[in-house]
């Protein structure tokens, strides 16, 4: 220290000595040397933590406190928020998140005491829809489905997709968990923060406002597809079209069955969640009620795809008959042509034969009548193909 105050003075008085400035430099490097160096990355903050705010995590989308109905006006992380309302024991917790990681539901798993099969199902994608109990919480998934928009129906076309919206269920929190570009719960959750009344019947009511708005949708996407069956059956039917698109129709059939995997599986879920006797303590029964409204709703879609599927399977056979019919119709004008061609063809060969002795060649007439038999008999020919429809 003494060598850099006396470099130091010595550049303030505009001298320079050469030995304090080297002994000046050897320390410090002595002392960068010897400094320690940490190699650990700093410590990032725990998903929820009271430090770290909701907006710093991508998996998180929302995140709340509900009494009574109302929502609570304080921001809180979710392990806060459940510490929050487990002290009161009043209300409860909505998390809501977006494909989070392994590492995010660990860290939820761990705050809400979720089961670890449970969490080990939500954290692959692809989950049958169903509904699993486990001491203290329900476990739900339902499938997601969207209409990709396209301008016609072709083999390649997309006409679903799907994605999944998982749901943990417990006494005093809600935990959903969406997966898929598609199914967002923004607009859900506020339609029920407008609807106080509901939400303070508890977490169920979000299970059902939830499964209500899958299903809802399950409708929309059934309108639509109806639209394009129709579009494929006047096609298939359309006299001006000879050859019918046989794989736009397979495509759609294969669509059809993508939305019905997604369907009909959650019609066993809701019906135990419909069930006045199903003995779930965290589904109250003024809730069950609702639940039968939704499955009533699901049935009536699965009906509706038991039709789709059924009528495409008939289009799609109608579809082969018509092209058979179209290449069998090709085939009786293809051999009424040869059938034609062969009269001059066989003609012309018995008198290319050379032979001396035939005596029409050295005729007057044996030129003429040959032709003439040979259009008289094609004439002929047309005219029987014609008339019976071959031509």
């Amino acid at each position: 220290m003494h060598e850099d105050r006396e470099g130091a003075s010595g550049r303030r008085r505009g001298v320079r000595d050469p030995s304090a400035i080297a002994a000046a430099g050897a320390h410090l490097l002595t002392d960068a040397v010897r400094r320690r160096v940490s190699l650990v990355h700093p410590r990032r903050h725990r998903l929820g933590s009271a430090d770290e705010s909701l907006g710093d995590r991508d998996s998180i989308v929302a995140c709340g406190v509900y009494r009574g109905g109302e929502r609570d006006p304080q921001p809180h992380g979710f392990d806060a928020a459940l510490r929050t309302v487990r002290a009161g024991r009043d209300g409860f917790v909505w998390l809501g998140l977006y494909e989070p990681s392994a590492d995010d539901l660990s860290a939820v798993a761990a705050a809400f005491g979720l089961h670890p099969l449970a969490v080990e199902d939500a954290t692959h994608n692809h989950q049958r829809p169903k509904l699993e109990r486990y001491d203290g919480s329900l476990f739900a998934v339902l499938k997601t489905i969207r209409y990709v928009e396209h301008a016609e129906v072709s083999a390649s076309s997309e006409i679903v997709e799907t994605g999944q919206i998982m749901v943990f269920v417990g006494a005093d929190f809600v935990v959903t968990i969406r997966r898929g570009a598609h199914g967002e719960l923004q607009a859900l959750r506020a339609e029920l923060e407008a609807r106080p009344h509901l939400l303070a019947r508890g977490p169920a009511t979000v299970l059902h406002a939830i499964a209500d708005h899958v299903v809802d949708e399950y409708l929309k996407v059934a309108d639509l597809m109806e639209t394009d069956i129709d579009a494929i059956e006047n096609a298939v039917f359309d006299h001006r079209i000879r050859f019918p698109d046989a794989g736009a129709v397979y495509q759609l059939k294969r669509e059809v069955v993508e939305f019905k995997h997604a369907v009909l599986p959650l019609a066993a879920p809701l019906r135990e969640l419909a069930d006045p006797d199903n003995g779930l303590g965290l589904v109250p029964r003024e809730v069950r009620s609702y639940f039968r409204d939704v499955e009533d709703h699901l049935n009536r879609v699965t009906e509706r795809i038991a039709t789709f599927d059924d009528l495409l399977g008939s289009l799609l056979q109608a579809t082969l008959a018509q092209v058979s019919v179209a290449q069998n119709e090709d085939m009786r004008k293809i051999s009424a042509w040869v059938a034609i061609a062969a009269i001059p063809t066989a003609t012309a060969g018995i008198y290319g034969m050379n032979f001396e002795h035939m005596p029409e060649l050295r005729q007057t007439w044996g030129y003429p009548a040959v032709l003439s038999f040979m259009v008289v008999t094609c004439v002929l020919l047309y005219s029987a193909f014609k008339r019976n429809r071959w031509l």
